[in-house]
């Protein structure tokens, strides 16, 4: 009975290992070619299919080889200086996590992640920020590190540090790939056992995991060459647009789960 009751579950996940796999090549295309956003729809992707806890690992996992691939892909226009200070930010921030008891909800994930492209709408004079700053690049990595292990992204609050840089499309989204895969990192750190559970690894299994991987790796590669076939000015405009319309999705869901 205990064998028949877990190949109909195994069965029943097919579709929903199938429908994460495209899901990540379809994002990975968004994160290639704007540096956010596609995190962000697969995060409300996972968190949609599986509890929390989960999803916030899985996510971790699969989004920190998109973006190392994303940073290999790019490694020339990385700026690393701004890096060092970033990083020293994140590293309190998973110390500051891992020191308290927090749960995350599918609520304030959904939450989160419906007002975080709020930000990218905010007039640049309110918070003229440069990741070239030390000070700037240290309380970001602090603060978006926290988003990430609360929301499960924080692409938004990464960029508000490229808010007054003079870098080009190239650099903001090589040097926020090793960002956003810093914030992934630590989302492993603080919540990879979970995907040691049995019930994870049935729900999505290693080799369903390393599939997703790679079709996130291919995903970057697509949006690098388109990437290369949009203007400064549509990147910057395009994407704003494109996080309002997540935003906005995501926070009707947010509603509907208050609701409900």
């Amino acid at each position: 009975m205990i064998r028949t009751a877990k190949a109909v579950h195994t069965e029943s996940d097919g579709p929903m290992q199938v429908s994460i796999v495209i899901a990540a090549f379809l994002t990975s295309i968004l994160s290639g070619l704007f540096g956010m956003a596609g995190g962000l729809v697969f995060m409300g992707l996972l968190a949609w299919l599986l509890p929390v806890a989960t999803a916030l690992a899985l996510h971790g996992a699969i989004q920190f080889a998109s973006n190392g691939w994303r940073a290999f892909l790019h490694r020339a226009h990385i700026v690393w200086p701004v890096l060092i200070w970033f990083g020293l930010g994140t590293a309190a921030a998973v110390a500051f996590f891992s020191a308290i008891l927090f749960a995350p909800s599918k609520f304030y994930v959904f939450l989160g992640l419906g007002l975080m492209p709020i930000l990218v709408w905010l007039p640049e004079r309110w918070l003229p920020l440069d990741a070239a700053n030390r000070w700037h690049a240290l309380g970001g990595g602090f603060v978006s590190t926290g988003i990430a292990l609360v929301a499960g992204v924080s692409g938004p609050v990464t960029d508000m540090l490229f808010i007054n840089t003079r870098l080009g499309r190239h650099q903001i989204v090589a040097t926020k790939a090793v960002m956003q895969a810093m914030g992934h990192a630590s989302k492993i750190f603080v919540y990879g056992g979970v995907l040691l559970s049995d019930a994870a690894r049935e729900a999505m299994p290693l080799g369903a995991t390393a599939i997703s991987i790679l079709a996130s790796m291919a995903g970057i590669m697509v949006g690098g060459v388109l990437l290369d076939r949009i203007s400064d000015a549509h990147f910057r405009t395009s994407r704003r647009w494109l996080l309002t319309l997540v935003g906005v999705t995501f926070l009707v869901q947010a509603i509907r789960i208050a609701l409900a």
